[in-house]
């Protein structure tokens, strides 16, 4: 079963800056669960088919407009009805005046009412993307995560294989220290994962001879990022004389995570390669690759080989 991941109002509050205009309790201990918002022009009509009511509610200008415009009697049914419904939150945009029967009719059923400088689009876009940010399905995976070039490059393998020590390198080289031991890894959307490190661990880095030490502060503020997507995933294992490399790299690789598939490499350790330099060459082909360009398939055009033809990369494999 996956589990129900929540957000504080308080982070919500805090996040956008909002007017608190009632809150019935501490905005710490109340939490948001639904990462979807909702606009309730057709509940101010009182239609509630399919009407959620755990999502967090904003009223806009055209709410208001509308409210305005009925009358009073009516207007106290409407909106008594919808805080009736127990609302997380309700949130009027534009820093539009507030009618006081909405001040009372949160007072009597406990709604929070607050209230945002944003225009009313521009709110519900920046509220949702932190909604599924902090909602998110998330698993925790052993690796270390790192910004090479702009791209998010997941860093697997078993412990004691050297991913800490080509972080280091990394580092050093002026890329970016998202996570090192622990990944927290959620999944914002149906396509893309977000990694970002646990809160207890942050910007800590173990190596075996040294032990601990602290990316930010021994490498600066530059050295180090909060989040980043993952656009690749390396798996570094010791070298194996016995297994077959791929050398062309013809085949697209793909791991699963949390039912989003990203793209994935081996990467075969021992004395004498530079992983650091590896890994950033492995970034630079990703992004290649996502813009629409194989180099593997360009050398096989020139020879007038078919990429897709088994018997050719064995062919070449065989070198």
């Amino acid at each position: 079963m996956t589990d129900k991941f929540k957000v504080s109002l308080e982070k919500i509050i805090d996040e956008f800056k909002l007017e608190t205009i009632y809150i019935h309790k501490e905005a710490k201990d109340i939490q948001i669960e639904e990462n979807d918002v909702n606009r309730p022009g057709l509940q101010l009509m009182g239609f509630y088919e399919y009407f959620n009511p755990e999502r967090i509610q904003i009223i806009g200008k055209m709410e208001f407009a509308y409210l305005s415009t009925i009358d009073e009697k009516t207007r106290r049914d409407r909106l008594e009805m919808l805080f009736a419904q127990k609302l997380p939150a309700l949130i009027i945009t534009r820093e539009l005046p507030y009618f006081a029967e909405m001040l009372e009719f949160a007072k009597q059923y406990e709604v929070p009412l607050l209230r945002s400088k944003e225009s009313t689009s521009n709110f519900m876009s920046g509220l949702i993307a932190f909604l599924n940010l902090n909602l998110a399905p998330r698993i925790t995976r052993h690796g270390v995560l790192i910004e090479i070039y702009g791209e998010g490059v997941f860093i697997t393998g078993e412990s004691g294989v050297g991913k800490s020590e080509t972080a280091i390198e990394l580092v050093k080289r002026g890329h970016r220290l998202v996570a090192d031991d622990a990944v927290e890894i959620r999944k914002v959307s149906n396509i893309s994962l977000v990694g970002s490190s646990p809160d207890n661990i942050r910007h800590f880095l173990e190596l075996r001879g040294i032990g601990i030490i602290n990316a930010r502060r021994l490498f600066g503020m530059g050295a180090i990022k909060m989040t980043e997507k993952i656009d690749l995933i390396v798996e570094m294992e010791l070298w194996n004389p016995e297994k077959i490399y791929d050398r062309m790299g013809v085949d697209s690789q793909y791991t699963s995570i949390l039912g989003v598939k990203v793209p994935s490499l081996t990467i075969p350790v021992k004395p004498g390669r530079n992983l650091a330099v590896i890994m950033e060459v492995a970034a630079m082909n990703n992004r290649q690759k996502k813009m629409g360009y194989n180099a593997a398939q360009e050398l096989l055009d020139r020879l007038g080989l078919d990429m897709d033809s088994k018997e050719t990369v064995k062919n070449y494999e065989q070198f």
